[in-house]
């Protein structure tokens, strides 16, 4: 969560840990892509106020289906309501079963949910009292304010880390990326903290934990020991870097011990990259190098990437290429324009980009607040697009480009998607964008658990 120490002017999280997506030429989120479950083929039957066709319960298998018809939504902001019916957990095609429920949505616009490909819930302050920042001259001032923090909070990890994570479900996120700080100040503290909250809400939210050693894997004795452990134990489902060369001065080393622990206990990697420049590049081809070698394709994600922006197109292309080849994602946040990532030209090779909300309310910043389509929001504004198709994209990036990121399923409400919506007020996508409209009714798996802003604990 911390930029190589190059980094020029004075150290914020706004000039440390910028990064946003590119937007020219990315196409929208099509509005009327799903194919609503009750809707006939030129939509007459999905009408307000039609019946619901009923369909028999039972399988031939003898499964009793459990059934949700969701009545008068506007699927991508369709003109016209209609019925989505869920079996099962997914988006049905054909007639709800007899008996299933039925939960009005009246006439709100109903759109997938939304994925944070990059959170760090460990660190938080959400649910405390108001805390005062100290001035910081350097990251060895952030690090050490990091434990400050950490050593006063009476509230446990889990504790914490649970309120932010089911404020995110109320706000429609379906899951997250997770990184939690592994290093001899906190032990394994943070990833078991995270991974009690993520028990919790197993119901409502798809979390996946990365140990992420923010002090250093070679730099701090100790750290890569937890890392390993971490792992062996099944506590993490991903093994983090942090700048192996800016901050940890180590390339090879901390390459070599982080792509080794993946490689033993079937883990992926997920490193953050803050160095620019031919510094960064050089990290971004060992850790491509890595990948290669050890057959980790689709396995190895890279945050932030601050040494994409601002490369040739030539240069791009062939960095690009590699990425695709091996199926290494990326994922960016988005507090400044500075350090936009490409996604359109990255998609071209077949890069998997996703958005994430970063660090939340924590000693780095006092702002955050882990509503994802308040960071599509910040998406648009940063990057100045105005176009519908554009900001459309925006949320795009914020619900299928995250899901790309951690092997989901897109919550698309098409038939056999994972039924995984939000309901809400509003005239069409990119007017909701803009508008960030309340998260009247979250819907995880088929069930509702979150309603007017509000968890259903």
């Amino acid at each position: 969560m911390q930029p190589s120490p190059s980094s020029p002017g004075a150290l914020s999280r706004r000039t440390m840990l910028a990064g946003a997506a590119a937007l020219a030429g990315a196409t929208a989120t099509a509005a009327a892509t799903a194919v609503p479950a009750q809707a006939a083929a030129e939509g007459a039957a999905g009408a307000v106020g039609a019946p619901v066709a009923h369909a028999p319960a039972s399988s031939a298998a003898g499964h009793r289906a459990k059934a949700v018809v969701f009545r008068d939504v506007r699927p991508f902001g369709a003109k016209r309501a209609t019925d989505l019916v869920v079996v099962d957990g997914r988006i049905a095609a054909g007639p709800a079963p007899r008996g299933a429920k039925v939960v009005d949505g009246g006439g709100r616009i109903a759109l997938p949910s939304l994925v944070d490909a990059h959170i760090h819930p460990d660190k938080t302050t959400w649910g405390n009292s108001w805390v005062s920042r100290k001035p910081a001259s350097g990251i060895a001032d952030y690090v050490a304010q990091d434990v400050e923090l950490f050593r006063s909070q009476r509230r446990s990890v889990a504790e914490r880390a649970y309120g932010l994570m089911s404020h995110a479900v109320a706000r429609g996120t379906r899951a997250m990326r997770a990184h939690a700080d592994v290093a001899p100040a906190y032990g394994l503290e943070g990833a078991e903290g995270v991974a009690e909250a993520r028990e919790r809400l197993r119901h409502a939210l798809d979390v996946q934990i990365v140990a992420f050693p923010q002090h250093g894997v070679v730099r701090t004795p100790g750290t890569a020991a937890l890392l390993e452990r971490a792992a062996r134990e099944g506590l993490v489902d991903m093994i983090g870097g942090i700048d192996p060369i800016g901050f940890d001065r180590a390339l090879n080393e901390q390459l070599d011990l982080v792509f080794g622990i993946a490689d033993r206990h079937g883990v992926g990697v997920d490193i953050h990259l803050h160095d620019r420049g031919e510094t960064g590049l050089k990290a971004m081809r060992g850790i491509i190098e890595r990948t290669r070698a050890l057959s980790l394709a689709g396995k190895v994600t890279v945050s932030h990437v601050f040494c994409l922006p601002g490369l040739s197109d030539r240069e791009l292309g062939s960095v690009a290429a590699d990425l695709g080849e091996q199926d290494i994602a990326l994922t960016t946040v988005a507090p400044s324009d500075s350090l936009v990532l490409p996604i359109a030209r990255l998609r071209e090779h077949g890069v998997r980009v996703g958005l994430g909300s970063d660090g939340v309310r924590d000693s780095w910043s006092p702002f955050g607040d882990a509503d994802m389509l308040h960071r599509a929001h910040i998406l648009g504004w940063v990057t100045d697009v105005r176009l519908d198709d554009e900001l459309a994209e925006c949320y795009r990036v914020a619900t299928h480009g995250g899901a790309d990121v951690m092997g989901l399923a897109h919550a698309d409400l098409e038939p056999g998607a994972p039924a995984d919506f939000v309901l809400v007020r509003g005239e069409c996508l990119p007017q909701v964008v803009v508008d960030m409209p309340r998260r009247d009714v979250v819907v995880h798996g088929g069930a509702v658990v979150a309603r007017d802003g509000e968890f259903l604990d």
